[in-house]
Order: C-alpha cells, then sequence, then structure tokens
C-alpha cells in the first residue's frame, strides 16, 4: 500500500494497488473476453527478415470485461517481440473514474486462467516493453519465442462514460533467437544463529512491477535496516525471481513471493518455488481464490492478504480468511486503515478460539516502492528454528512473531502461571483461578504507551519513561482473559499518551511501535 500513499503516485500513472487487476479468462469465468472483434488489426510488412509491425486498435465501453485479449500471430523465426500501447484519456467531470488499462502478455500456451501461457505484466507501470529467448523487460519472462497464436491482454482497470480507445502496436523482430536466459535463484538457506528471533520484511517492490528501485537497492536497504530476511513480492509477476541469487548471502535470506493483485482485494503469496507465477484474475465471485491458495500451500507457502482496509479501487478485501495462513494488519506508515485491520482481526481471534479452531497470525511490512518509503518499516520479527526458509515460514503460520517499526525497538513478552511459562504465539493452560503474570520488557519507544488487550478489550496501559525502555507486569487468570497481546504505541501528535476505554473525535493512540501476536490463555482440565 506504500505506493499508493506516495504523493508521486499520481504522476507515476496506474502504480502499485491501482495498477493491476483482474477477472480471468473467458472460458474458465464465463466473462466475455473481447479480442481483435473488439477494434481492428493491421499489419505492416517489410521485405524478408525485416521487422514486422501488428497494429491492434480498438474502443472499450464503460462495463468492459476484466481483461480484453488481443490475439496476433507469431511465424516462424522472430526473435523478439517488443509492444507499446497508448489510450486516450477524455476529460471526466469531478468524482468520476477516467481511463486506466493495464497491459500484460500470453505466448502460444492460451490465455487459461492459471494456465502456462504467461509471459508478463506490468500493469500500468510502462508503456512499452519486450520479450526474447535471452532477456526481457522487467515484469516479462524471457524465453523461447514459438510460432502461434500470442495474446496482449489489457486490463481496463477504469473506464470513462466516454469509453476507452487504445492502439497497441506489436513488432516481431525476425533473426537468430540468442543465448538462453540462466536465472539464478536464491538459496533457501542463510547463515542463521539456530532457534532466534529473525525480523524480516514480507511485502517488497522492485523494477519488475511498480518499484523504483533495483533488486540490489532492496536488498542493500534491507542489510542497512537490519533486517535477516526478506520476500520479493512483485505485482503479478515471478520475473524478479531469477535476479535475487547475487543478492542473497549468509547474512540475508532472499524468499521469492508474488503480490496477487485481483479485483476484490490483493493478497501476498509467500515462499513461492523458483520461477512460480500465481494468477490473479478473477473477483470473489468466481470462487477461484481458493484454488490458487492451495497452488501457493502445496508449495509451502504462505497465503497473507495484504491492506485489507486500504481505501482504493479494488484493494480492499472480499475473499474472506478461511484460506489465509496470516494478515497482513500493518502496512507501511501507520495510517487509520491499519487501526481498522488490527481491530478486525483482534475481533476474529476471539471468535476462532471461541469455536476451537486456529487463530491467524498478525504480520507487518513495509511494502515499500521507492524513495523515501523505508525498507524494513515496518517488519516481522520471527521466531523461527534456524534462518531457513522452510523454518522462517513455520514461525509466521505459527504466530510466534511480533511486528516492529525498525530494529530500533526490542521486545519481550511473556505469560507466567502455575509453574509454566508462555510466549508469543504460544499456549498457556493453567487452572481457572491461578494468576497468570503477563510480562512485556521493551525498549526504543521514547515515551511510548503500553496496552496489554485481551478477548475483553484493553485492560491494562502503562507509560514509558522518556529513555524508551521499561517492564511492565500485569497480573490476570484464564478464567478471565482468553488471550493477551501487547501493542506498544507512541505518543499522539499532541504528546499526550492516549486513553484506552474512551471516546472522541479523534483516533485515541498515536502510531503503533510493536504489536504482539497473542499468548492463549487455556483453563486446565
Amino acid at each position: 500500500m506504500a505506493e499508493d500513499r506516495h504523493p508521486e503516485e499520481p504522476r507515476l500513472g496506474q502504480l502499485g494497488r491501482r495498477g493491476l487487476l483482474a477477472a480471468g479468462a473467458a472460458g474458465a469465468l464465463g466473462v466475455a473476453a473481447t479480442t481483435v472483434g473488439a477494434g481492428s488489426a493491421h499489419a505492416a510488412e517489410g521485405g524478408a527478415g525485416a521487422d514486422r509491425t501488428i497494429t491492434l486498435t480498438g474502443k472499450l465501453p464503460t462495463g468492459a470485461p476484466d481483461f480484453v485479449h488481443l490475439p496476433f500471430d507469431v511465424p516462424a523465426g522472430v526473435r523478439e517481440i517488443a509492444v507499446s500501447y497508448r489510450y486516450d484519456k477524455p476529460a471526466v467531470p469531478p468524482g468520476t473514474p477516467g481511463n486506466s488499462c493495464d497491459i500484460g502478455l500470453f505466448d502460444e500456451r492460451g490465455t487459461e486462467l492459471g494456465g502456462r501461457g504467461f509471459r508478463g505484466w506490468s500493469g500500468g507501470f510502462r508503456t512499452e516493453f519486450a520479450v526474447s529467448r535471452e532477456q526481457a523487460t522487467p515484469g516479462y519472462l524471457p524465453g523461447a519465442i514459438r510460432p502461434g497464436r500470442w495474446h496482449v491482454v489489457l486490463g481496463p482497470y477504469q473506464v470513462a462514460p466516454q469509453g476507452l480507445e487504445y492502439r497497441v502496436e506489436v513488432t516481431l523482430r525476425f533473426g537468430a533467437p540468442g543465448g538462453e536466459f540462466a536465472p539464478a535463484y536464491p538459496p533457501e538457506r542463510a547463515r542463521g544463529r539456530g532457534r532466534a528471533w529473525y525480523r524480516g520484511d514480507c511485502h517488497l517492490h522492485t523494477v519488475h512491477s511498480d518499484g523504483r528501485r533495483q533488486p540490489a537497492e532492496v536488498a542493500a536497504g534491507a542489510r542497512a535496516a537490519g533486517l535477516d530476511f526478506i520476500v520479493s513480492t512483485d505485482h503479478n509477476t515471478s520475473s524478479a525471481h531469477g535476479v535475487w541469487g547475487p543478492l542473497a548471502g549468509p547474512d540475508l535470506l532472499v524468499m521469492l513471493g508474488e503480490e496477487v493483485t485481483t479485483r476484490n482485494g490483493h493478497w501476498l503469496a509467500l515462499g513461492l518455488r523458483p520461477g512460480q507465477f500465481v494468477d490473479w484474475r478473477y473477483r470473489s465471485r468466481d470462487e477461484a481464490f481458493p484454488r490458487f491458495a492451495r497452488q501457493v500451500r502445496r508449495q509451502g507457502g504462505l497465503v497473507v492478504p495484504a491492506h485489507p482496509y486500504c481505501p482504493y479501487v479494488a484493494c480492499q478485501w472480499k475473499f474472506g480468511y478461511e484460506d489465509a495462513d496470516a494478515v497482513e494488519v500493518w502496512n507501511g506508515p501507520w495510517t487509520y486503515d491499519d487501526e481498522s485491520t488490527v481491530d478486525s482481526w483482534d475481533a476474529q481471534l476471539a471468535v476462532a478460539l471461541r469455536d476451537g479452531r486456529s487463530w491467524l497470525p498478525a504480520v507487518g511490512n513495509s511494502d515499500a516502492h521507492s524513495a523515501p518509503q523505508v525498507i524494513g518499516s515496518p517488519h516481522t520479527v520471527v521466531l523461527a528454528e534456524d534462518l531457513t526458509r522452510d523454518n522462517v515460514l513455520e514461525g509466521i503460520r505459527s504466530g510466534r512473531s511480533w511486528l516492529a517499526e525498525s530494529a530500533a525497538v526490542q521486545l519481550e513478552f511473556t505469560a507466567t502461571g502455575h509453574g509454566r511459562q508462555a510466549g508469543i504465539g504460544e499456549e498457556l493452560s493453567v487452572p481457572a483461578d491461578a494468576p497468570v503474570d503477563v510480562r512485556l520488557a521493551v525498549s526504543g519507544v521514547p515515551n511510548g504507551t503500553v496496552r496489554f488487550l485481551t478477548d475483553e478489550g484493553q485492560l491494562h496501559q502503562e507509560s514509558l519513561p522518556a529513555d524508551g525502555a521499561g517492564t511492565v507486569v500485569w497480573r490476570t487468570t484464564a478464567s478471565l482473559a482468553a488471550f493477551v497481546r501487547a501493542e506498544v504505541r507512541h505518543p499522539k501528535a499532541d504528546g499526550t499518551p492516549g486513553k484506552g476505554n474512551a471516546m472522541g473525535p479523534d483516533l485515541p493512540w498515536g502510531p503503533m511501535a510493536a504489536l504482539t501476536n497473542p499468548i492463549v490463555l487455556r483453563v486446565e482440565g
């Protein structure tokens, strides 16, 4: 979400969440996919071996399909396909969406939902791209240019009342195919510290989607932020996967992923296998999301709804949480939509524990796209057996994690009772009325406010001193609290600490500095 908040964003075209929408191939979802019948095609041919340009034009009405597939034929002997496009942007009245159209490419293997034909996506970030056997524009996949029917796919994200006139030029360049691209995937292990807390940012963008940073800049930023791991999550493409190998190292685990941006919300596919692509062309009504969630889990990965209350078009989460493994409750700089997500997540904790179901862990990520957005602010601190892909993903899946605005924030959170102790993401079983001491030790939040929350809401609040370090202890029982979690807040803008269990015209708290997953309290027997 960070890119959408950046004041530069409107000048960049349809970036971030606003650039990548979905609904699926015609046969798969019952959506009438428009082909060249929507307009016209014209091929300008030169002599033997000369470049050949195919021009595809048409006009889309308001209410056009989510995806428009424009076919073109590729003969034998083509070494590179270059595509450029443009569309009109007529003036519209205030409050009326103007034209916005994304673009991608499928090869001769077809446009079937989840099929093998995907060759790249750039949303609205680029107006031109090229693919060949040896290289491709970021966002697109290098590989063989085989003869057959290919498709440019348009995503008319928004269509003005006047309609959207498009012009796509496809240039076929002939010649020897060139060498084969050799991907360099990152290793699945870094030099860890055994069982320890590891810091990582699981939502990051590069030039392979709508980011401004090169992958090398992201890796450098992660190291500067004191992170142990990152996940590459460019929108709707796996094109960055093969460049991370040289950028990982003993000190930085790089995991592969994708931000899957549908028309009914975005989700993070974390821990994908190298080169794996997750389709995004569906809505909640199409009932396709569970299929792709299973695809990610079969690889050992995680399904994480991202910024569920983001106010931008197509960003609010509409798929439910039955197929989720965690939820991103904190995305980039703290704002009111994060407050909404935390409140909803907190309510779900109580329901899950009441019903005897697994509860959904919280994660926090920067969603950083470009400067001045800060990589690692926030990030997730995970208790893992070692610094490996599988161990980190398991730590996130089990909820053994807490969220921090930066590496300057340190935190320890435990519950002790009846001679037993549990930490974040764990359960403490004690007799119903046995005293349970909840203890939080924190540093790095000057004049901060510590909050302890249970299924009843906030039950304890205490201020930290000016140096930002302190220990807070509070006593409860398992009969009174089904779980307990902690928040550490910065002071409000007016310098006051905020006050729980109160109402007023503004938010009752300052920005989040740290947030824990819960410790579950069970009545023994």
